[in-house]
């Protein structure tokens, strides 16, 4: 069995990959790292599963932003193969709190829900 730390240690450097513009435009790496049940909530609202957020990060005609800026990201073992991961992004000036489950599979850790919640003032952050 993982250990905890080694759990979320893993699903923290999965998840940073992921925000990797790189790899996001990559079907192939997205395909090893999204679960097969993968479902998500964009911050527009858009419910997305992995066949179609595969294909709209990889369409030619998408725009690809930059690098996004990654803070407060921690994470926590729900049970043996499943960690939370909640964190903060930011790109231009638009943030999201973010809310991530990897869980351990034979292939794995795979991604397997997401949602960004976009947000203007936040009373946890420290002024």
């Amino acid at each position: 069995m993982t250990e905890p730390l080694d759990a979320v240690a893993e699903a923290i450097e999965n998840e940073l990959r992921l925000i990797d513009p790189e790899v996001r435009s990559s079907a192939p790496v997205l395909t090893t790292m999204l679960d097969p049940g993968y479902r998500e909530i964009g911050t527009s609202g858009r419910l997305w599963d992995r066949d179609t957020i595969i294909a709209e990060l990889t369409a030619e005609a998408t725009t690809r932003p930059g690098p996004l800026t990654v803070s407060r990201m921690a994470g926590v073992e729900l049970s043996p193969g499943l960690v939370h991961l909640t964190f903060d992004t930011e790109y231009k000036g638009r943030r999201s709190h973010r809310s991530s489950l990897w869980r351990l599979t034979g292939s794995g850790w795979l991604l397997y829900f997401h949602q960004a919640t976009p947000f203007v003032d936040d009373p946890f952050t420290e002024s």
